[in-house]
């Protein structure tokens, strides 16, 4: 391996690095070749200093490859123009270090370094996603639950009209289901208007309700 370094030469690190970027890793005589015809300034000096690091080898220009083709920023001259009013606007005009390095072409130089890959592991909020939408699909393939329950009969408030003031009342007069609210009879609603003091016609609709409730739950059954 040989290298050749040319220092503080006027030309931009930036414009010049465009060039540097081209050229890496490539033959040496390849890379004279097309350095020749491009326009640039920057194109002309490095390959004189690509050149030099073969010269400075003993190497023939097709025998090695381009290792190392770098650009450091050097110092900036700063210069002035006059400008209007007794003025003057600053120019910076800058400096490079150019280091080329070339070797001798091998399977490590030629092929390209191989990225390791590692395997990412996914987040678990995925894992939870899927299985709650794996639980939704089972969902929907189970037979849907009748929605209707079944009604319990030992519930007086089920009846419109009856709170839990008047249920109390109902139980103590020994009526506790709503079988028994459907059984009644026109002495014991009688009965029980008097005991109870029960209001209007309200009667005529618990027998009505609870024959309804009790047709229901035997369809249900």
């Amino acid at each position: 391996m040989s290298k050749a370094i040319l220092k503080f030469i006027r030309l931009s690190p930036i414009k010049a690095r465009l060039i540097t970027r081209e050229v890496q890793g490539m033959n040496a005589e390849v890379a004279l070749a097309s350095l020749e015809f491009m326009p640039n300034k920057a194109a002309g000096i490095i390959s004189k200093v690509i050149a030099s690091a073969v010269a400075n080898g003993d190497y023939e220009p097709e025998e090695v490859v381009i290792l190392s083709c770098r650009v450091d920023k050097g110092p900036v001259l700063k210069r002035f123009k006059p400008r209007a009013r007794g003025s003057a606007s600053r120019i910076l005009k800058p400096t490079s270090h150019i280091m080329v390095e070339v070797g001798v072409a091998s399977s490590e130089n030629l092929e390209p370094k191989k990225k390791v890959e590692t395997k990412k592991e996914k987040p678990a909020k995925k894992e939870t996603a899927k299985k709650v939408k794996d639980a939704g699909e089972s969902k929907k393939d189970e037979p849907k639950a009748d929605s209707k329950q079944a009604v319990n009969l030992d519930d007086l408030k089920q009846l419109s009209g009856i709170g839990p003031v008047l249920e109390k009342k109902l139980i103590a007069e020994g009526i506790t289901s709503i079988e028994q609210v459907a059984n009644l009879t026109k002495e014991k609603i009688a009965e029980l208007d008097e005991k109870i003091g029960i209001k209007g016609k309200i009667e005529d609709t618990w027998l009505n309700e609870a024959n309804e409730i009790l047709k229901n739950n035997k369809k249900e059954s």
